[in-house]
């Protein structure tokens, strides 16, 4: 199953205690802080990406990352269902591998870009290469969440993306069902929390949602941001 493991990441982050119900930690994060995304829309790919990356992975990174720059600059005139399934169909089509097998580290948060040059990931990368994705072509960060589940019946940690439109039911873009379902309907994930420009919520509580009243900085955040910005990204 391509599920990942993020224990490691919520203990970082500092809410899996309170995700397991004992309490609301000291210490909160801000994930992604309002208006840190903001990329230019004249471009996607910055000058010398794609070589770079064919240097470091081999000659079908710069193919895969060009796909990718195509599928988004296509879906800056699009809407909707439109934007959605064209964005989570391509990406589906990378392969699954653990942060393990792959990177060799117990957790680690690919760039979009590293995650389409090797043309794999886990669901971590999926999730952030999807939100970034509709991003560039024109979502608002608003309307979009990663959310953290527990993927049943196992109870195997997940991560998908949330894309919530206008007076609606959140969707879910996840790599393990390629089908883009009502979060209702997906009855064989368990919330945990989720997370956007405006802040961090907690989906496992009675009556809903939770929003966690502060939060700061998160270490695998700001370490992706900074090699998103590193590979020429306007964040």
């Amino acid at each position: 199953m391509g599920t990942c493991s993020f224990y490691r990441l919520c203990s970082c982050l500092g809410v899996l205690r309170q995700a397991r119900g004992f309490g609301l930690p000291a210490v909160f994060c801000s994930l992604l802080a309002t208006g840190m995304l903001w990329a230019s829309r004249e471009a996607l790919l910055p000058a010398g990406l794609a070589e770079n990356m064919s240097t470091r992975y081999g000659a079908g990174a710069s193919e895969r990352l060009h796909r990718w720059e195509a599928v988004v600059l296509g879906e800056r005139g699009s809407h909707g269902a439109e934007r959605l399934g064209s964005v989570n169909r391509f990406l589906n089509r990378m392969t699954f591998v653990s942060d393990r097998e792959h990177w060799q580290l117990a957790d680690y948060w690919a760039t979009p870009a590293e995650f389409l040059a090797t043309g794999a990931g886990d669901c971590e990368d999926y999730a952030l290469a999807k939100l970034f994705s509709l991003y560039l072509a024109g979502t608002p960060l608003s309307r979009l969440r990663l959310m953290y589940v527990e993927a049943l019946p196992q109870g195997e940690p997940h991560m998908v993306l949330l894309y919530t439109p206008e007076g609606g039911e959140p969707l879910v873009l996840d790599n393990l069902n390629g089908e883009i379902l009502p979060a209702s309907a997906r009855t064989d994930l368990r919330p945990v929390y989720s997370f956007n420009g405006a802040g961090l919520w907690l989906n496992n509580q009675p009556g809903g949602e939770k929003p966690v009243p502060r939060y700061r900085g998160s270490r695998l955040w700001d370490n992706v941001v900074a090699r998103m910005r590193r590979e020429g990204f306007d964040l």
